[in-house]
């Protein structure tokens, strides 16, 4: 295989990303979680101040790293990550907004497929319409570490959003469906996963409450969120 590392986007080596990576939005949010769980943490990237970290929990070798915002920034990351240095699995942990009545802030979604209004999809040319889920042996996974920890959660359908200021204020019909919650991800993640042969599994938390309008602040979003950490790093 042809070494394209560095690529635009990542200024590691191949080799200094481990098989399995764990990814957030917020880069400081990855920064966080490999100064509070990782041993030896070294940074491979800041690129764009994405930053990215290579270390080890409880022995087993990880990296954590920042996402960004939205379907287009996720894509390219995933892309390469998947397709250009050998990772065989990414966990996405984010935040999402509730649209089911039963959960509350705090709650951890399990998202086992992803619902959306995105065109990423488009340049597959499939004759259809693609379906994209989560991996099930991590979400699996994920169910019986939450149970362990006694975390609350569920599992079902994301909707993810190319919008986050929506004009048509459309986002509750999709509880309709049984949709859980709002990101703004998971469809990237599961699609450059199966595209590449590999797996993927979006783990959130409940941030706020599209219904109700309570939410928790940025300062909570970063650092405030460790359950769904835990039952991440928990599963590699």
């Amino acid at each position: 295989m042809e070494d394209k590392t560095p690529t635009p986007h990542i200024g590691a080596k191949y080799g200094e990303i481990a098989e399995t990576v764990i990814m957030a939005g917020d880069p400081l949010r990855a920064k966080f979680m490999a100064e509070k769980y990782l041993e030896n943490p070294v940074l491979y990237n800041n690129v764009r101040g994405m930053l990215g970290y290579t270390g080890t929990y409880h022995g087993k070798r990880v990296s954590v790293q920042g996402h960004g915002m939205g379907i287009p920034s996720i894509g390219i990351y995933t892309h390469e990550l998947f397709n250009f240095y050998g990772v065989k699995a990414i966990i996405r942990v984010g935040s999402a907004g509730a649209i089911d009545p039963e959960l509350k802030i705090g709650d951890i979604v399990i998202g086992m497929g992803a619902c959306t209004n995105s065109r990423f999809a488009d340049q597959f040319q499939l004759p259809g319409t693609f379906a994209p889920i989560a991996d099930f042996g991590l979400a699996r996974k994920a169910v019986e570490e939450a149970e362990r920890l006694g975390i609350r959660y569920k599992v079902g359908n994301l909707f993810s959003s190319d919008t986050f200021y929506d004009d048509s204020q459309s986002t509750t019909v999709w509880q309709k469906m049984g949709v859980l919650a709002v990101e703004m991800e998971a469809p990237a993640l599961y699609m450059n996963a199966a595209r590449s042969g590999n797996r993927a599994l979006v783990i959130c938390t409940i941030s706020d409450n599209i219904v109700t309008g309570e939410a928790v602040s940025a300062e909570q979003r970063q650092t405030g969120f460790t359950n769904m950490m835990e039952v991440a790093l928990g599963i590699i």
